[in-house]
């Protein structure tokens, strides 16, 4: 790096990404300020940072405030990161302020999930714009180590290098570089399947569509209930701005279902409202705990235990076959299984590979950036994994049936028969787990 990085002012530091985003900064021992709107709301963040770091060494590096103290903790910084709610007009007006007293050197970053990285800093001094860009860290950023890093047309080669830096280095993450476009790349390929299979939900039952495509299916959790620990709150407004944002082959997959607005409205948020819940609702604690699951054409819950998920026997031999490391034989019971549930299936993970990898050249440079980040970011198996565990040439065929596009990256590996992913030091089997639902 050109320069050490010796203070770093976090803007929000008591939400989730804030508090989780300064404890990376202060875990790596960068003394680093956190603000909010009250300093108790500060201390709050600390106090999660310390939570999620499981150490209260952590505070050695950290000191906190509110927003009255901006001006004069920014000053010396030498990094302001920005993670306030996600809207333009909020995160612009910090801007305006950051912008008025920040040093000449100082770096300004956002932890905006999509919004534009040129849009935000539209309106600040020339200064600014050179020294402003986008880091994406994942939900929670002290265990997801997947990072995307989105410089703007007027960021700076400079503060390019230096965030990049300091990003491989002392924050230990995995890095990749995105165009800024919607949503970026982990979001724009992840959230495509988290809303498909939302969509789904309402003709087939969340219970049977997150039992269908778990984690058997390459992913660490199964989709519905990810998006009840994102948030659907924060699912509404990604989708919403692909959707509004993009016109791309996918552009229907990112329409909200009506059923989740309605219940958005009613303040059902996923897990961050427990008595209310999202797909999967718990009442009740310990001994006494009933899992509940959503009816999407009524709003209401009923016992999870009492819906019947008759998952077809492909599943069970997907699961057998990755419970003893034989991933590829798992993508041959998917490939090869006739019927409904294999269409929907096929439908959903084929859908993923061809999205993915159609976002080289557009989002990303290498099939690679888009394999590291759903591998590092989202704890998926990448794209070019699955290629190869189907086969170059089957999954040619598989998504011509489908009428998908086919990526050229898929195109050239079955003419030139080779291996897409390549990553030697990870291993494949980290991103294959077999469903206890389906033992």
């Amino acid at each position: 790096m050109a320069r050490t990085i010796r203070k770093v002012v976090v803007l929000g530091a008591n939400g989730a990404m804030g508090s989780g985003s300064g404890a990376v900064f202060a875990g790596a021992g960068i003394p680093t300020v956190f603000l909010a709107r009250t300093r108790d709301k500060a201390e709050a963040g600390r106090a999660r940072a310390e939570k999620m770091l499981k150490s209260t060494a952590v505070s050695a590096f950290i000191t906190t405030g509110g927003y009255d103290d901006l001006e004069r903790e920014v000053a010396d910084a030498d990094l302001v990161f920005e993670a306030v709610a996600e809207e333009l007009a909020i995160k612009r007006e910090f801007f305006g302020r950051v912008d008025a007293v920040r040093k000449a050197d100082a770096i300004v970053a956002t932890v905006s999930s999509g919004l534009s990285i040129a849009a935000m800093c539209e309106g600040c001094s020339d200064g600014f714009r050179k020294a402003f860009l986008g880091i994406h860290f994942f939900n929670p950023p002290n265990v997801i180590v997947g990072c995307e890093l989105i410089p703007h047309a007027g960021t700076a080669p400079a503060v390019l290098a230096e965030v990049r830096a300091l990003l491989d280095g002392p924050l230990g993450r995995e890095v990749i570089e995105t165009s800024d476009t919607p949503a970026f790349c982990g979001n724009r390929v992840g959230f495509k399947v988290l809303n498909e299979v939302a969509q789904l939900a309402e003709e087939h039952g969340p219970a049977f569509i997150d039992a269908l495509i778990g984690p058997h299916t390459g992913r660490a959790m199964a989709p519905l209930a990810t998006i009840d620990f994102v948030g659907w709150d924060v699912h509404k407004a990604i989708v919403d701005n692909l959707h509004a944002h993009t016109a791309d082959e996918a552009h229907a997959a990112f329409a909200l279902p009506a059923y989740m607005q309605r219940l958005i409205d009613a303040g059902h948020l996923g897990n961050k409202t427990r008595d209310k819940g999202g797909f999967f609702r718990t009442d009740g604690k310990g001994k006494d705990a009933v899992r509940l699951v959503l009816d999407p054409a009524t709003g209401s819950y009923r016992p999870l235990a009492d819906v019947a998920v008759a998952l077809p026997p492909f599943v069970a031999a997907m699961n057998a076959a990755i419970r003893v490391g034989r991933y590829g034989v798992a993508m041959d019971a998917m490939c090869e299984a006739q019927g409904p549930a294999a269409e929907l299936m096929r439908k959903v993970i084929l859908g993923y590979v061809s999205y993915g990898l159609n976002r080289v050249g557009e989002v990303v440079e290498r099939a690679r950036d888009v394999d590291r980040i759903m591998g590092f970011g989202f704890n998926w198996a990448p794209p070019s994994v699955l290629v190869d565990a189907i086969g170059a040439r089957r999954t040619v065929a598989l998504l011509e049936r489908a009428g998908l596009p086919v990526p050229r990256v898929v195109l050239e590996a079955a003419e030139r028969n080779l291996h897409l992913f390549d990553e030697p030091e990870v291993d494949r089997g980290r991103f294959f787990v077999a469903s206890t639902l389906a033992a």
